[in-house]
């Protein structure tokens, strides 16, 4: 059962802040201090947040069946900020570009230098080529029935 903000306040005078599951405490002794790792990109550069945001996580299912641009900003706006799209948009950006760039980053943000840019272009076009195989694989024509011969076949039990 989920409780409404106003229940939960409620229930923190009622039963006392010690009986309560402190995730802000557990999460403060969890906390390591790291810095975010930073990259340039057309003449700016980025400091990518130290871990991955919970927006980002939540964004990034949603582009996966979205065809909306604002959809894919507000994803990348997690990590880069506001106007990174429009920035790299406005410099000729090119769909593998991004996908290099996104690839090179969620690595990077959960285990910095995990990841190079020579390995995440390598991984992009391996997927890629991975994507027109499994496409090929979909999109062929089936093969026609081969055409009826005139007459019993041998087999066919007829006499």
């Amino acid at each position: 059962m989920t409780e409404t903000h106003d229940q939960a306040l409620d229930l923190d005078v009622e039963q006392g802040v010690d009986d309560v599951a402190d995730f802000d405490a557990f999460f403060a002794e969890q906390a390591q201090p790291r810095r975010g790792v930073p990259l340039r990109l057309f003449g700016r550069t980025y400091t990518l947040p130290p871990t991955l945001p919970a927006l980002y996580m939540l964004q990034l299912h949603r582009v996966m069946r979205s065809t909306n641009p604002e959809d894919i900003n507000r994803l990348l706006a997690a990590l880069f900020g506001p106007e990174a799209v429009n920035h790299w948009a406005e410099n000729g950006m090119d769909d593998r570009q991004l996908g290099i760039v996104l690839m090179w980053a969620t690595a990077n943000v959960a285990s910095p230098g995990s990841l190079s840019m020579e390995q995440a272009a390598a991984e992009y076009d391996k997927r890629e080529a991975a994507k027109g195989k499994a496409r090929a694989a979909t999109t062929r024509p089936r093969p026609k029935n081969r055409p009826k011969g005139k007459g019993k076949r041998p087999n066919s039990g007829r006499q």
